[in-house]
């Protein structure tokens, strides 16, 4: 009787293991899955980057006056291309980004010469395209985040995630003023 209870004593361990092991598995698997959307979005914030320097140049004889613009946007591509930048702080970085290039793409309508300019209406072809790239990597981003988190709080992973090292991950979230409503008025 004592060798059953000994076998039973190792069956069920064994059992509580593979348990534990198959929870750590399927939240390295979505782990895993958040860190490979990240990597998407920061390829595609990467890829914005990279266009900046040409709108700023084919721009910068046309609107000299608006140099602290284009001095900013210059900066801000600096900072969120630098390595090892977190991707909250290229979440923030990300947004600055967005809004200051509206405002010059918006500058750039009212400039006749330059808005027919064949390079910068090939650079705003552009910056459109990897502006949709953007916000289908931080959709697919987002799906990846919430399943993750939705991992770790449920039960029965919940009970291990934090004591084997999984926390909570952030969503990207539009920026305030991304938020608010625009003006659209169709009287001249």
């Amino acid at each position: 009787m004592a060798p059953l209870i000994g076998l039973g004593a190792v069956v069920l361990v064994l059992i509580l293991v593979m348990f534990v092991v198959s929870i750590y598995n399927r939240l390295v698997r979505n782990r895993n899955g958040v860190d490979r959307a990240a990597a998407t979005v920061d390829v595609q914030l990467k890829q914005r980057c990279d266009l900046i320097p040409n709108l700023v140049s084919s721009t910068r004889g046309y609107m000299d006056h608006e140099r602290g613009v284009l001095e900013q946007l210059t900066a801000l591509r600096e900072r969120s291309s630098a390595p090892g930048a977190p991707i909250e702080e290229r979440v923030r970085l990300d947004g600055e980004m967005s809004q200051l290039l509206r405002g010059l793409l918006v500058r750039v309508e009212a400039y006749p010469e330059l808005k027919a300019s064949e390079p910068v209406q090939l650079l705003q072809r552009s910056l459109n395209e990897v502006e949709a790239q953007i916000a289908a990597a931080r959709r697919t981003y987002n799906a990846a985040v919430t399943d993750y988190n939705i991992a770790i709080e449920t039960v029965p992973a919940s009970l291990l995630a934090g004591s084997l090292g999984f926390a909570r991950r952030a969503l990207f979230e539009a920026a305030a003023p991304d938020r608010a409503v625009p003006a659209v008025s169709l009287r001249s």
